[in-house]
C-alpha cells in the first residue's frame, strides 16, 4: 500500500456526492479509496459501494470497505480496513480469504506488538495528529511516535488523522508508506487539484525517503 489513500466521509463532502468526490480524486491520482459509512442501512452502503467500484473500475486504485466485512464481500471490494473495536482480523481473514487486503488501526504501542503477530497487508497508524473527523482514539501518534513504529514492524504504514498537503512529506520522511487523508480532498473547494497537489508531494517524498 503506497501513495494517496482517501477516506471518504459525506458529512463533510458538502453539496458534492461521495461519488462525485471518489472520481475526481482518482482522477487526480489516489491509488486508494476507502469507502466508510457509519450512518447508512446496509442496503444503501451495498448499492453505494457498488456505484463507487463501478466508478473505479478504469483506474487503477484499490477500493477498500470500512469495518463492514459483509459489504465487502457483497460487492467484491479489494480488502477492508478494521480497528481495534472491530471483527477481529483472524476471522476476517477466514472470510475473506488469502488474496484480500486487511488494514489493521493501531492507536496504542501494545496494537502495534499484537499487530506483529498478524499477516495484515498495513498497519493504519491512528491518529498521526490531532482531527476532528476521528475523536474515538487513544491520543495521537506525532511524528516521533510514527517514526518508533516504522523502526518496529516491516508491514506497510499508512498514516491518518491530520494530514494535509502541509505535513505530508513530513509524515513520509517519518516512515509512512501512505498517507491517507478525509477533509484534504472531500472539504476541498477542488477535490481534483488537492488530490493532483498531495498525489505531487506523496509521490515525491516516497521517491526521496523511500529509495
Amino acid at each position: 500500500m503506497r501513495g494517496l489513500y482517501l477516506v471518504t466521509d459525506r458529512a463533510v463532502c458538502g453539496h458534492r456526492t461521495v461519488e462525485e468526490v471518489v472520481l475526481m480524486a482518482l482522477r487526480g491520482g489516489a491509488a486508494c479509496i476507502q469507502l466508510r459509512e457509519k450512518d447508512v442501512s446496509t442496503r444503501d452502503f451495498v448499492e453505494e459501494a457498488q456505484r463507487i467500484k463501478a466508478i473505479m473500475a478504469p483506474f487503477r486504485a484499490f477500493l477498500i470497505i470500512n469495518d463492514r466485512i459483509d459489504v465487502a464481500l457483497a460487492v467484491g471490494a479489494d480488502g477492508v480496513h478494521i480497528g481495534q473495536r472491530d471483527m477481529p482480523y483472524e476471522i476476517a481473514r477466514k472470510l475473506l480469504g488469502p488474496r484480500a487486503i486487511i488494514g489493521l488501526s493501531v492507536e496504542t504501542w501494545e496494537d502495534v506488538e499484537r499487530a506483529g503477530a498478524l499477516d495484515v497487508n498495513y498497519l493504519g497508524v491512528s491518529p498521526v495528529f490531532e482531527t476532528p473527523t476521528k475523536t474515538d482514539t487513544k491520543g495521537h501518534w506525532g511524528l516521533e511516535g510514527l517514526s518508533r513504529i516504522r523502526a518496529a514492524t516491516r508491514r506497510p504504514l499508512v498514516a491518518i488523522g491530520g494530514l494535509n498537503a502541509a505535513n505530508a512529506a513530513d509524515v513520509i520522511r517519518a516512515g509512512a508508506d501512505a498517507v491517507a487523508v478525509v477533509s484534504a480532498i472531500c472539504a476541498a473547494p477542488d477535490p481534483y487539484q488537492a488530490t493532483r497537489e498531495l498525489n505531487v508531494i506523496i509521490d515525491d517524498s516516497l521517491a526521496l525517503y523511500h529509495r
